[in-house]
């Protein structure tokens, strides 16, 4: 036990942090590597794939505690480091990107494959709330300045092409336009905008046009969609038990994009709906805690980083379910594959430093240097 009394650095961590955010990324966490040692053996290499998630867990969490360490103005300073770098990185894949399916998105390191682009969106979440809360230092309105930061971001992204990682920044700037109480015009343009990028995406990409008609057509599911329904209708309620699905096999990206199916068929419902409890949990407690914050900057970048993992949850979710066209798009926390992972890892640490006590923090501090005085 830990006790309040503890002034170490630790200790105040422990007792500034909100807690209950951190022991459901653990929860989620946990379900991840059982799906990923059931999800394994279908992708080949039996279970290569679960060490190897076990690794990016571990590491996982020392980004998570690491960020949700730092001060504010260090979280400022490292969520910019992180967008650029994300930029930087997310040009290189159009040069020296590994291609996978017609996109390039991923630098080869050899025992990872990196996706540069899933960290723009803890970094830009927490770097366009610092513009937005201080607008007043720029000689032209923050929303400008937030824009010319997202620009450069989706002209990479489309050039990839990674169109839903385009569509999730483009919702999070605008979910933070919005909680900063911007003009009605800046949504509208953000709207027309969003709509003249579908659009475009739509003329170049023709499996973008495949999936939609797909989508929208009143015949059968397509080929993956079809397959994560059966692996539902397999597993019924409480699943075919661990390692018993056959579905799975069967099923392209069982250990990342589909991997909700994988749940459902070898679980059952009753773990599919624990996962969703945990994310409306997560999602939930982490919009609380930023809207208790006492800062500007604080309950805009908790909100939009709370924001940002919830849409990518209910996307991934629903695409398993036949809710909405395929997207190629992991699970946080659940799917395979070390980018993703340390991504929403950055993510919730950010939002659990924007959302410490600091004034507490203060008093810790305080306190601290008071019994060194007495000492000396």
């Amino acid at each position: 036990m830990i006790s309040r009394t503890d002034r170490s650095g630790f200790a105040i961590w422990w007792w500034t942090v909100d807690r209950w955010t951190l022991f459901t990324v653990i929860a989620l966490i946990a379900v991840g590597l059982i799906l990923a040692c059931a999800a394994s053996p279908a992708v080949g290499g039996g279970f290569y794939y679960a060490w190897k998630q076990i690794g990016f867990a571990v590491m996982a969490g020392l980004i998570l505690a690491g960020a949700s360490s730092l001060s504010l103005d260090g979280l400022k300073i490292v969520a910019a480091i992180v967008f650029f770098a994300a930029l930087a990185g997310s040009a290189l894949t159009l040069v020296a990107g590994d291609e996978v399916l017609g996109a390039k998105r991923w630098l080869d390191f050899g025992w990872l494959t990196l996706q540069p682009s899933e960290f723009l969106k803890p970094g830009f979440a927490v770097l366009a709330a610092a513009i937005l809360a201080d607008g007043r230092r720029f000689p032209v309105k923050a929303e400008l300045v937030t824009l010319a930061l997202v620009v450069p971001a989706v002209g990479i992204l489309m050039l990839q092409p990674d169109v839903g990682q385009t569509g999730l920044l483009l919702t999070l700037w605008g979910a933070l336009l919005f909680f900063n109480g911007v003009r009605g015009i800046w949504i509208a343009a953000l709207g027309a905008g969003s709509a003249a990028i579908g659009g475009l995406a739509w003329l170049l990409f023709p499996y973008i046009q495949h999936r939609m008609a797909q989508f929208i057509s009143s015949g059968a599911p397509g080929y993956q969609e079809g397959l994560a329904l059966r692996a539902f209708q397999h597993g019924g309620l409480f699943g075919v038990g661990p390692g018993a699905g056959t579905i799975k096999y069967k099923l392209p990206f069982a250990h990342s994009d589909y991997i909700y199916a994988v749940a459902g068929e070898e679980f059952g419902l009753v773990l599919c709906g624990i996962i969703v409890l945990l994310f409306g949990v997560l999602a939930v407690r982490m919009l609380l805690c930023a809207s208790r914050t006492r800062d500007r900057f604080s309950q805009l970048a908790g909100a939009g980083l709370a924001l940002v993992l919830a849409v990518q949850a209910f996307i991934n979710m629903g695409v398993a379910v036949d809710m909405l066209p395929a997207k190629g798009m992991t699970l946080p926390f659940i799917s395979y594959g070390g980018s993703s992972l340390f991504a929403v890892a950055l993510t919730v640490g950010f939002a659990l430093s924007v959302t410490r006590m600091r004034p507490q923090i203060a008093r810790d501090r305080a306190f601290a240097a008071h019994l060194g005085g007495a000492h000396a």
